[in-house]
């Protein structure tokens, strides 16, 4: 019973997300601001448990997510060559900036050391 009130509250998270961003003009897709709204919910013991009852089992067949979109490269491989390099560029890009992005953020979270100079 926990796993139907987890997914129901993430389809209500992912809706409440569309709605908001419909109404607000927001130029952010729905259901990354129900991703947001979500992670403000789980602070909350009542929240968290049912999510990660319906969490579990979705992640135990992540890999059938991937499905479609392999079904979609495939269905348009014809785009897939024809921007080859502008989407080899945008994935390098967006991979390097992602770790820089990743790595000043540890740096930032992470506690500084103040370790005493080693004595020769």
């Amino acid at each position: 019973m926990d796993a139907l009130k987890g997914f129901t509250l993430l389809l209500l998270c992912q809706s409440a997300g569309e709605a908001l961003a419909r109404l607000a003009h927001w130029p952010l897709p729905g259901p990354v601001l129900g991703l947001v709204l979500l992670g403000a919910l789980l602070q909350w013991p009542a929240v968290r448990l049912p999510v990660e009852a319906a969490a579990q089992p979705l992640l135990g067949h992540l890999s059938l997510l991937f499905v479609p979109v392999g079904v979609g490269v495939i269905g348009h491989l014809g785009l897939v060559g024809q921007y080859c390099e502008q989407m080899l560029v945008a994935l390098v890009l967006s991979t390097w900036v992602g770790l820089l992005v990743a790595a000043w953020v540890l740096r930032a979270l992470l506690p500084r050391e103040t370790a005493a100079p080693l004595a020769p």
